[in-house]
């Protein structure tokens, strides 16, 4: 271990700005570099349950358990299924005391963790371009604005298209054939009363069995998300640019084409949308994603293990990730000793999570009809979410 190692993050997400900050309570300094302009340099969607035994664990590693709890929201844990025709077909409401997996918004997590971290080690506006394996084993990183860096360890947190990844690995995240236009309405309870009605304070989930969704969720402020789903090409609708002129027309009458079928009361997710519509094809990393140990080099988050959706995993994975890779860091005596301390047990956290999710979309999205598919037991699944922190807990203490 260098006496004082040069570590660079690449991505300012949540799982790279948690790696900083318990880099940082270990007196281990890092630099964290991220392509955005600053930490609200835009709009990152939707909301994000944290689960107990992954994404709350590594903001209790972090100290930030107060300051999570001051801004999430419990309530949004209820969940209601539907089918296109709008029968109900079944409900979860949590317990008061159900803080399982509650609800944040990413832009509010993001900005939480950024608050908790040393500015000075924040680099904004750093795209990373390039980089190269120097003779002595370090790493030189190249950005879009002209400058470089070299680093004794290089963390690649930076998502489903990472940079860094092929450093250590060849592996590219493939499309499943399901693509979501990520949409929201603003001031729903005033200006949108019905969709706000139908998705309560949680998430509202309805399917057709025809490869159709909407996903809508409740977030802070009186905005409501929702993600129109569709099994299609991974350019839907096919016209390019969805900002173009012409290109929100377009969208709505493809839209209307596709949910033809709908109860009225549904298509207003797909018409009375604010702010347009945002393309975001679903792509995915082979379940079980390994690659040989490389020196100076690690993974962490989507640009390890991006996996679909369903279950939420990603941000509750990718800020374990970072907590332990962390930890591992401030205790072993060398970067190698670290790198396969975390990148061992990742491993065997993510692959039977992202093999579920995985075959959760397709199932999802499949031929089943609504009322056949069972969708998981949220009740069960915060009780495991509980067992599994407490047993986490007790390895950690003994």
């Amino acid at each position: 271990m260098p006496t004082t190692p040069r570590i660079a993050v690449i991505g300012a997400g949540p799982g790279g700005l948690l790696c900083a900050r318990v880099l940082q309570q270990h007196g281990v300094p890092v630099t964290v570099y991220d392509m955005d302009a600053s930490v609200d340099a835009r709009d990152l969607g939707g909301t994000l349950d944290l689960h107990a035994d992954t994404g709350q664990i590594a903001l209790e590693i972090a100290g930030l358990t107060d300051a999570f709890h001051a801004l999430a929201r419990p309530e949004g844990q209820a969940k209601t299924s539907m089918d296109h025709h709008g029968t109900v077909l079944n409900r979860f409401t949590p317990d008061a005391d159900d803080t399982a997996a509650p609800e944040i918004d990413r832009g509010q997590l993001r900005r939480m963790i950024a608050d908790h971290v040393d500015p000075a080690s924040l680099r904004w506006g750093h795209k990373l371009t390039g980089t190269e394996t120097l003779p002595d084993g370090t790493h030189r990183l190249h950005f879009a604005n002209g400058t470089h860096t070299d680093a004794d360890l290089v963390v690649g947190a930076d998502g489903t298209w990472s940079r860094v990844r092929p450093l250590a690995s060849p592996a590219t995240a493939t499309y499943t054939g399901v693509c979501f236009l990520d949409v929201r309405y603003d001031d729903a309870d005033v200006r949108h009363p019905g969709i706000a009605r139908l998705v309560g304070d949680g998430h509202l989930f309805v399917r057709d069995g025809q490869g159709n969704a909407v996903i809508a969720q409740r977030n802070s402020n009186g905005v409501v998300r929702a993600y129109l789903a569709m099994r299609a090409p991974a350019d839907w609708p096919g016209i390019g640019d969805l900002a173009s002129p012409g290109g929100e027309v377009a969208v709505r009458k493809r839209l209307s084409e596709v949910f033809a079928h709908w109860d009225a009361s549904l298509l207003p997710f797909l018409t009375d949308v604010d702010g347009g519509y945002r393309l975001r094809p679903i792509h995915v990393l082979p379940d079980a994603h390994t690659w040989p140990h490389t020196p100076g080099v690690t993974l962490i988050g989507d640009a390890a293990h991006v996996m679909s959706p369903f279950g939420g995993h990603g941000v509750n994975l990718a800020l374990l990730d970072g907590a332990e890779l962390a930890e591992a860091v401030a205790a072993e005596p060398t970067l190698d000793a670290a790198i396969r301390r975390h990148e061992h047990a990742m491993r065997d956290r993510a692959t039977a999570l992202a093999a579920g999710a995985n075959q959760a979309l397709q199932h999802f999205f499949g031929d089943t009809a609504p009322a056949l598919h069972r969708a998981p037991d949220p009740a069960e699944e915060h009780r495991a979410y509980e067992e599994r922190a407490a047993a986490y807990r007790a390895r950690r203490s003994a």
